[in-house]
């Protein structure tokens, strides 16, 4: 385990929390050069399902395709730009068509059709090709169970940024395979409306120095956690849970059976991990909760939570809701706090940012990489 360093360390000022300009540089250098992680795959199965998900200032548009793979899209019609899908989510049957000037898409994104098409050119007055006047195409990949898109023109590597935070967390590359998340299946979803910024959600999730505070529950079931270090700070380190807990659940109580792959080592475990820049996943024996963060304004940030089980659990109806509440109650104890810090933020008394103690110097490295993402905005 690392030596903790006595010294306080400054963290960011009070305005990286609550200045516009500096959410604005978050969503262009972040949200959308970065791996973000989108949908659960599985939500969306059939042909024709579609999803509409926010990413920096772009709007992008999920959809599964009649050859059974999944795409996505900017939504944004190639013809004047009005917003191709306005709800949420649905379903067509073959198209995607604007319902401006009823220019139509296939599923793949190619144009299919639009008024007097026939008589349509391009500007050297040939047929305008339908790839390059179809949808504009957005980066994806499937790991996990989840779509993961990226907007930049030549995405960052998937394996370096998003894999690698796995292996640099656990400590091997195939820890994580033991779980075989892809093939869980939603057992519970909560979606929180977090009034507070996304870096105020993702440093609380970093530390623990805060669990004995405010974490009754989860300090029950990891003894550990009300020492005040987090298990993220040890590579490979996973908290243990008490000697009378037999479950990862509200009341300590049995769960369900080890995941099947999950191995003796692992078993009786939490690992905590955190994906740049809007991921938290994570491990417990018999279930896995995973956190996407959707930062909408400096000062708001949805949050989609997921406990996933295995589908003999989810089809058989089993009550999970011991074991949702236990961290249901810490997702609702964390986000009050946060949302209790970010009206002081634009606090004189926060310009200049407080202090990290000891067991929160590995939040100073998030401010770091932060810092040589977006620029300092002084």
């Amino acid at each position: 385990m690392p030596v903790q360093t006595p010294a306080l360390i400054p963290t960011l000022g009070g305005k990286w929390y609550v200045d516009d300009s500096i959410f604005a540089a978050e969503q262009e250098h972040l949200f959308e050069k970065m791996w973000f992680c989108a949908v659960r795959s599985a939500d969306l199965a059939d042909p024709g399902q579609f999803k509409k998900v926010q990413v920096g200032r772009e709007s992008v548009l999920m959809v599964r395709g009649r050859d059974g793979a999944l795409r996505a899209f900017l939504n944004i019609c190639r013809h004047r730009g009005a917003m191709l899908c306005t709800e949420d989510e649905g379903q067509v049957r073959r198209n995607l068509r604007c319902p401006y000037h009823a220019w139509t898409y296939g599923l793949d994104g190619k144009l299919v059709a639009a008024p007097n098409m026939a008589a349509l050119k391009d500007a050297a007055g040939e047929d305008i090709d339908r790839v390059a006047y179809g949808l504009v195409p957005v980066a994806l990949r499937e790991w996990l169970g989840y779509a993961w898109v990226c907007l930049a023109d030549e995405p960052p590597s998937f394996e370096t940024d998003v894999i690698g935070a796995v292996t640099e967390r656990l400590g091997t590359a195939t820890a994580i395979d033991a779980y075989d998340i892809d093939t869980l299946e939603v057992g519970r979803r909560v979606v929180y409306d977090v009034a507070a910024n996304w870096k105020l959600i993702v440093e609380n999730f970093m530390e623990c120095y805060h669990c004995a505070t405010i974490h009754p529950e989860l300090t029950e079931v990891l003894p550990e956690f009300a020492d005040g270090l987090a298990a993220q700070v040890f590579v490979g380190h996973g908290a243990e849970f008490g000697p009378e807990v037999e479950g990862f659940t509200v009341d300590g109580s049995a769960g369900f059976d080890r995941l099947p792959g999950v191995s003796a080592e692992q078993d009786r475990r939490y690992y905590a991990i955190t994906i740049r820049p809007t991921v938290f996943v994570n491990l417990v024996p018999d279930h896995i909760i995973f956190h996407r963060m959707y930062p909408l304004a400096a000062d708001r940030t949805l949050v989609e939570c997921d406990w996933l089980y295995t589908g003999d659990v989810v089809a058989a109806g089993r009550d999970v809701s011991r074991s949702v509440e236990l961290f249901h109650r810490v997702n609702e104890q964390d986000f009050a706090a946060c949302e209790r810090t970010q009206p002081t933020m634009s606090s004189r008394a926060y310009r200049d940012g407080g202090v990290l103690v000891p067991a929160e110097h590995h939040i100073a490295e998030f401010h770091e990489w932060l810092l040589a993402r977006i620029g300092d905005m002084r």
